[in-house]
């Protein structure tokens, strides 16, 4: 079995659990998230703690086993806590503001770049340089800092761009004559 399919998974306080066919359901204070589950997964619920295990002892069996345990522990956290991605825009005249569902970039293009943002994700800016991606979807939240990032990831000579709030960009030596 898979070491991560293991362990049970604890729902916080607050947290609906439902199960109807292969479909999950988990509803909390920040949304409802669902989940099909793969037929080589079965379910369990305990009171608060839920348990994965594989139907079978083959190999596909024991990695959808511990991959399920892992998505259905982000979308308890999810809509729980929610998730959270902290960008930071570096370089002159590098701004961001957020107007309701659409984020203006201005980046050192000779147009400024508007993203509009997706359902159940929430951007803020709370500086002109910091963005702040916020959302139950631990996928979601990531797949947009993701694509924020993409428009000018940071360069490594003068390390200008947008970046992660964690990231250590390594800087490359101008060349020399």
């Amino acid at each position: 079995m898979s070491r991560i399919a293991k362990e049970p998974i604890e729902l916080p306080k607050g947290v609906e659990f439902s199960q109807s066919g292969a479909t999950v359901t988990l509803k909390g204070d920040k949304g409802a998230l669902s989940l099909e589950l793969n037929s080589e997964v079965e379910l369990a619920q305990e009171e608060n703690t839920l348990t994965v295990k594989a139907r079978s002892g083959s190999r596909f069996a024991t990695a959808i086993s511990g991959t399920t345990r892992a998505l259905l522990a982000n979308m308890a956290q999810g809509v729980s806590e929610g998730f959270e991605k902290k960008l930071q825009l570096v370089g002159v005249g590098y701004r961001a503001a957020a107007q309701g569902k659409k984020l203006n970039l201005t980046l050192g293009f000779s147009h400024p770049v508007v993203y509009v943002v997706p359902e159940g994700i929430t951007v803020e800016t709370p500086s002109q340089t910091e963005v702040l991606v916020k959302g139950s979807d631990k996928q979601k939240v990531g797949q947009v800092a993701a694509e924020i990032r993409a428009f000018r990831p940071p360069e490594p000579y003068k390390g200008k761009g947008v970046r992660y709030a964690d990231e250590r960009v390594v800087m490359k030596e101008a060349k020399k004559k």
